[in-house]
């Protein structure tokens, strides 16, 4: 199994693509989080939570629109949080998914231009 690095650490490891020559451990790090983010139902979704009502989806209103089984969708969202892109807060028997506040801005801030 891959281990998949907090986004957090992408700033720490990584320089943006176009400013300098990024080393094999940053390339590395920078692959893991783009794969975690190179699935479209992963990217279906990032964009259905933060979408949602405050920002913010149950694993039960995800299942049906992206049509997907329940532990399909659950692995989806694990990855999404194991990457730092999600969090997860558990309320009874449902767990409810919340975007990360800047993951996003942070990965496309080291694919940028200078």
């Amino acid at each position: 199994m891959t281990t998949v690095l907090p986004i957090t650490d992408l700033q720490a490891c990584c320089s943006p693509v176009t400013r300098e020559v990024m080393d094999a451990g940053a390339a590395a790090t920078l692959s893991r989080a783009l794969k975690a983010l190179a699935d479209p139902a992963r990217l279906r979704l990032l964009s259905m939570v933060s979408a949602h009502v405050d920002g913010e989806a149950c694993v039960c209103d995800l299942t049906e629109p992206l049509g997907l089984s329940q532990p399909t969708v659950s692995h989806h969202l694990k990855v999404l949080v194991d990457a730092g892109f999600l969090t997860r807060s558990k309320r009874g028997t449902w767990a409810y998914y919340r975007l990360v506040p800047g993951a996003l801005d942070q990965v496309a801030g080291l694919l940028a231009n200078p």
